[in-house]
């Protein structure tokens, strides 16, 4: 998929959606965990996507800051570049989205 195909999308949650469904994943806290080591285990919750080029990073940034979304710093991995959304709610707006555009 190229980015072009992102682009012709509709809604800026339906281009978000397709660019998580391209190479996007979740992080999720283990609340066993969080139980246990509550003063060392800090992980929360996390959206990352995964963008090909910094072009294709600066349109998500774009598309998050009109959806009331709050991107992270992003960073490169693999020749590639990371954008994560942080928090617990933009998790589940991002799920319905998900669910929504199925």
């Amino acid at each position: 998929m190229t980015s072009d195909s992102v682009q012709t999308a509709t809604s800026p949650e339906a281009q978000l959606v397709e660019f998580y469904r391209r190479k996007g994943y979740m992080r999720v806290p283990n609340k066993t965990r969080r139980k246990k080591e509550s003063r060392t285990y800090k992980m929360g919750y996390e959206i990352r996507l995964v963008a090909q080029t910094k072009r294709e990073l600066a349109l998500m940034r774009r598309l998050l800051r009109s959806v009331g979304l709050t991107p992270g710093k992003p960073f490169a991995k693999s020749n590639q570049w990371r954008q994560p959304i942080y928090g617990k709610s933009a998790m589940e707006r991002f799920n319905q989205w998900i669910e929504q555009f199925d």
